[in-house]
């Protein structure tokens, strides 16, 4: 099964992806970005894209992995990837719909100045390129596709890996324990997602 998280960029999708991880026994978190910063450094300069999206290459890369993954490995897949564009929706979890694999997507929905203050303790400012996408993804995540949404401004991480949880029948382990230890958990995760270069 594959439990696909998409959202703005600072919607809390990459924590909670880690939150379900280590509170799902036999579960992975699959970044489907490595492949775009793998082909955004392996290319000449002359055929890079604005958005490694724009990459049938990494349509069909993420396709393909996924769909190996999810026939080799039983347990749960969590991706936390925003898209924004249908057809590229499609491409990817339409396809391995298509082979026979649960995908199931969730959204999640922040408001514009929860977004803009998340994205500044992350140290990206206001002119940032995920900054700068906020009103595409607002606007994209309004298509029927991406319709199954869980509105988060005043959730915790804790509490978005519950509310995902409960809408899959899917037990926790319980959560962390102590402010100092989740603090660490949320730091390395933070810390492991830095990206010094853009899409």
């Amino acid at each position: 099964m594959i439990l696909w998280l998409n959202g703005a960029f600072g919607s809390g999708k990459t924590q909670t992806a880690f939150e379900l991880s280590r509170r799902i026994p036999h579960s992975f978190v699959f970044d489907p970005e490595n492949a775009g910063y793998y082909i955004q450094k392996n290319i000449p300069s002359t055929l890079k894209k604005n958005d490694f999206q724009n990459y049938s290459q990494w349509r069909e890369f993420n396709y393909s992995m996924l769909l190996y993954i999810a026939s080799e490995y039983e347990g749960i897949i969590i991706v936390p990837m925003t898209i924004v564009e249908p057809d590229y929706f499609r491409e990817i979890a339409g396809r391995l719909r298509e082979e026979g694999i649960k995908v199931h997507h969730y959204t999640l929905c922040v408001s514009r100045d929860r977004l803009l203050a998340r994205l500044r303790s992350r140290g990206e400012g206001k002119h940032s390129w995920a900054a700068n996408q906020i009103d595409r993804c607002l606007k994209g995540h309004q298509h029927p596709i991406f319709a199954e949404q869980l509105v988060t401004d005043n959730m915790s991480i804790e509490q978005m890996a519950e509310a995902i949880a409960a809408k899959l029948q899917i037990s926790l382990l319980p959560a962390a324990q102590g402010r100092m230890r989740k603090f660490i958990q949320r730091l390395k995760v933070k810390y492991q997602h830095i990206r010094f270069f853009n899409r």
